[in-house]
């Protein structure tokens, strides 16, 4: 006979919170894929080459990207470090010690919800400039 598994309260709210940081890492990665694409459009030979200012745009554009880049590892090991302590929220039984695990994943959610912001408005500014200086193929 199979022993059946009931979930308390608890595990339910770890459950929860393991699916979001999973979300979280799920968005770093496909971040990543978007970043090696700009980085790579930045390198390349496709922009008109007498636009005023591209070379300083463009090295502009490099280093913010560097420093989203610092900030989005950063976070990924916060995330690492919380996710590694969820189990300890199993083993706590009053209301104080499962305020302090939602306190600090409310905290590591600003940082999240922060550093895809940065990255969602540079993007922005980065395709918006990139789409007025494409090569233009002649007819």
């Amino acid at each position: 006979m199979e022993k059946e598994h009931i979930s308390t309260g608890q595990e339910k709210k770890v459950e929860e919170l393991h699916w979001e940081i999973q979300r979280w890492k799920s968005n770093f990665q496909f971040m990543d894929d978007e970043l090696l694409f700009i980085g790579r459009l930045m390198d390349s030979y496709i922009f008109e080459p007498n636009t005023p200012n591209l070379f300083e745009r463009l090295q502009n554009y490099k280093t913010r990207i560097k420093k989203i880049d610092t900030s989005k590892k950063k976070v990924r090991d916060e995330i690492s470090k919380h996710e590694n302590t969820l189990g300890g929220m199993l083993e706590c039984t009053d209301s104080a010690c499962d305020l302090t695990y939602y306190r600090k994943h409310d905290k590591l959610q600003s940082q999240v919800d922060a550093c895809f912001e940065d990255f969602r408005k540079l993007k922005s500014e980065i395709f918006n400039y990139a789409g007025g200086i494409l090569k233009r193929r002649k007819p």
